[in-house]
């Protein structure tokens, strides 16, 4: 199935790694949600991911069909749910995922100050903008250096 470049894409950072076994299950219950998710009676063109067993992620191509708010509003609370489920937090903006070499980390917002002061964060370190908007951004500017993020307007004063 193919994507316009242009479709809608939520990002939902899981606040832990994910068990193998746990991507496994909750990917088939996004695969449902995604099948039946439809906006004012018309079903969506979707699909569902999730990558680096922290990341879950919702597209929605609108050349079809746009979503709408109460299509939306049925996706955060699918997400809540998983939430619950599996005992993770979604929501917290905060929480900022950056690359450990090939490991993939994250830290709420004072900790990652802290490994910006001590250098472990640099501005070269990739970095996650989970406010990607749609596919191309999700492919081009969501995996970035830290220099080249919105993080580097919150943090900027901190890099050495």
């Amino acid at each position: 199935m193919e994507f316009s470049s242009h479709s809608r894409v939520w990002i939902y950072q899981s606040d832990r790694k994910l068990t193998d076994a746990e991507v496994l299950q909750a990917q088939v219950l996004l695969d449902n949600f995604t099948a039946g998710w439809a906006a004012h009676g018309h079903k969506l063109l979707t699909k569902a991911e999730i990558r680096y067993n922290r990341f879950f992620i919702l597209i929605v191509d609108e050349s079809q069909a746009g979503a709408s708010g109460c299509s939306i509003d049925s996706s955060v609370n699918f997400m809540k749910k998983l939430e619950q489920q599996f005992g993770i937090s979604l929501f917290d903006r905060f929480n900022l995922a950056y690359r450990d070499g090939e490991e993939i980390r994250s830290a709420p917002r004072h900790q990652f100050e802290e490994l910006l002061k001590t250098g472990r964060i640099t501005t070269e370190t990739i970095v996650f903008n989970n406010l990607a908007q749609n596919l191309t951004e999700l492919q081009t500017k969501w995996e970035v250096p830290f220099k080249d993020s919105w993080h580097i307007q919150l943090f900027g004063d901190l890099v050495n």
